[in-house]
């Protein structure tokens, strides 16, 4: 049994990418709370169909851990059909360890359409709602990134709540997903207190506290007062933003790129920062790493297909420009 460097748990699912042309965008003058608009009632053509079996944001991670070099593994469930055989032939492809997947001999594998517009993509989701265990044979990881889960999961939450307390060395980053957020805050106090570093990006945050300011510092310390101790806060390409744990307000900007298709670029980002913080560097040293990986992942179609390995991604920042550095805001 393989030692576990860095385990993500969260739902496992299949993309199909609908690649649209015919189709438009209605935004508010702050270029906020936009809508993609289709003709009603008719039929739309589309240019280009692409199915991405085994992402999701945990998924994305173990990949992302796993190129970089981790024993990485994924705690997720599939379902006992054609969809849930890809999936698991596919994170083995990618060298991410299987053997914390269930098989759910009812429920179908979790399937979601990407509407991709332009370079950036809405996505129709469903989460199944498989019945989900700590598996009690698992050795114990250096880091736990815990991400998107369905909204049965309350149960499993305590469940890893109450594993972590028992191995207090767990680097745990937690990246909340959509059903996550939906949770609320007080249901999920022990996951929030527990964190070792937090991940969302500002409108999730602006979500998650019910505040209207996009002010980075109000929402970095209010997420902080939740409990976890290093906050990071993406805003596009405006970069990320970080509070660490003694208060210093940290920025990193993206790394120069012209993306393509922007699915993934999260994931990217938080699971390369948690990544080379469980290999021991520091949240500047980290910072500096997790936009590059972003950067490839948007040159590509889906979440995975430009995660990088080690040495490549190392080089890009080597060769990065002189103003790309962590930096106080």
């Amino acid at each position: 049994m393989k030692n576990i460097d860095f385990l993500a748990i969260g739902d496992i699912v299949t993309d199909a990418f609908i690649k649209l042309k015919d189709a438009a965008t209605h935004c508010k003058l702050d270029n906020t709370a936009c809508e993609l608009c289709v003709r009603f009632g008719d039929k739309v053509p589309y240019e280009e169909l692409i199915v991405a079996p085994a992402v999701g944001n945990s998924p994305n991670a173990a990949v992302s851990a796993a190129r970089l070099g981790l024993n990485s593994a994924l705690s997720a469930a599939v379902g006992d059909d054609l969809y849930g055989k890809e999936c698991l032939d596919t994170l083995k492809k990618n060298n991410v360890i299987s053997d914390y997947i269930d098989v759910d001999k009812v429920l179908p594998t979790n399937y979601h359409f990407v509407l991709w517009y332009d370079v950036d993509r809405t996505i129709l989701v469903k989460h199944q709602a498989y019945e989900r265990k700590l598996n009690p044979n698992m050795p114990v990881p250096k880091c736990i990134y815990l991400s998107s889960l369905a909204e049965n999961t309350l149960d499993f939450h305590m469940e890893l709540a109450d594993y972590l307390d028992q191995h207090k060395d767990i680097l745990l980053a937690f990246q909340p997903g959509t059903f996550q957020m939906k949770m609320g805050i007080d249901s999920l106090k022990r996951i929030y207190e527990r964190s070792d570093i937090f991940f969302c990006n500002v409108e999730e945050a602006q979500r998650i506290l019910n505040e209207e300011s996009r002010d980075l510092k109000v929402l970095l310390d209010k997420i902080h007062e939740l409990g976890p101790k290093i906050v990071v806060i993406t805003d596009g390409i405006e970069g990320a933003y970080a509070r660490d744990e003694k208060g210093e307000y940290l920025f990193v900007p993206v790394y120069p790129h012209t993306p393509f298709e922007r699915t993934g670029a999260g994931d990217a980002f938080s699971s390369t920062v948690s990544a080379y913080m469980a290999m021991g560097l520091s949240l500047k040293e980290a910072l500096l790493r997790g936009p590059i990986n972003s950067m490839s992942v948007v040159q590509k179609i889906g979440a995975q297909e430009g995660l990088l390995e080690k040495d490549v991604l190392e080089k890009f920042l080597a060769d990065a420009p002189e103003d790309y550095k962590v930096s106080n805001f």
